[in-house]
């Protein structure tokens, strides 16, 4: 039923519905809107990610060396300090991000839920996140069984310096538990394990982003322990597949990564509020994020 006016009144001003988010066109189902990533895109950034990474380390030590006097005449540089070691292992996750968003921007501008940082069902993510990591843990105590490994310490703490000052100890802390699992999942999940399934679909591509995500771990983690990394990056990249979301993976990861730090430092009491503070930096920083990219659209939810 329509309201007519008297003639020469204008009708009252309407305010316009408030954008809302695009909708997906008739026939098209959200699964058709994945990034059109290819798999040599993948293992370029990760080529590359870690070139630019080594360089940033070289370039960090000769700095390093010059200014504290590392520098010797024969032109080598003896062991960094733990601020060369930090800043060079931030760098190389920087890298790993910064070689993702550029090979992606090659099929076009790339959004962060293209990447996985997109909502999901809270429960069901919660549930599936314990299965997988307590898969993981199951896994690594029937290889330790079986190998007969008695030292699952994480080595890296110590080799970046984090007996050296409570500074260096903190730092190591921020590092290990939020920022390496934040760049790693953008990364191996959210980009390098994206663009292989696109290839070969989920399975392969979680088999082969395991095997490398194991491997990267050889430097920082007892050489024994590297097929339950591998079988972890592999139960990650099911759980991404799984919730459609990489807030589940990134939960999990810092989780453990926490307690690993704690592990390496003897500590017991201490490791509920390394927990419960490495979960809060972990979710700002991801609803920091979200609030720079704006809402998600509806058709990108999970």
């Amino acid at each position: 039923m329509s309201t007519a006016y008297p003639e020469g009144l204008p009708a009252p001003f309407v305010h316009p519905a408030p954008p809302s988010a695009p909708e997906l066109p008739d026939g098209v189902e959200p699964t058709s809107l994945a990034p059109d990533w290819r798999v040599w895109m993948g293992f370029s950034a990760l080529l590359v990610g870690f070139v630019a990474a080594a360089v940033g380390a070289v370039i960090l030590t000769l700095i390093g060396g010059a200014f504290d006097g590392s520098v010797v005449a024969s032109g080598k540089l003896a062991n960094p300090s733990p601020a060369v070691n930090i800043l060079a292992t931030v760098v190389q996750d920087l890298c790993l991000i910064g070689a993702a968003v550029f090979f992606a921007r090659i099929a076009g501008r790339p959004r962060p839920w293209d990447f996985g940082l997109r909502g999901t069902r809270f429960w069901p993510a919660v549930g599936w996140a314990l299965v997988t990591w307590g898969a993981f843990l199951i896994v690594t105590l029937a290889w330790v069984n079986l190998i007969g490994a008695d030292d699952a310490s994480e080595k890296l703490p110590s080799e970046l310096g984090a007996d050296k000052s409570d500074l260096a100890l903190v730092s190591v802390g921020i590092l290990v538990c939020v920022i390496a699992p934040l760049a790693e999942e953008f990364f191996f999940r959210g980009f390098f394990f994206t663009a292989l399934r696109s290839w070969k679909g989920i399975w392969p591509a979680a088999l082969v982003t395991g095997l490398i995500f194991g491997g990267i771990h050889a430097g920082s983690s007892n050489i024994a322990f590297l097929v339950p990394l591998a079988f972890f990056g592999f139960s990650l990249c099911l759980l991404y597949a799984k919730t459609g979301s990489l807030y589940p993976c990134i939960a999990i990861h810092a989780a453990n990564n926490s307690i690993a730090f704690c592990s390496s430092q003897g500590w017991g009491w201490q490791m509920a509020p390394v927990l419960v503070a490495t979960l809060a930096l972990v979710a700002l920083v991801c609803w920091l994020v979200r609030r720079v990219a704006g809402p998600t659209p509806a058709w990108a939810l999970s």
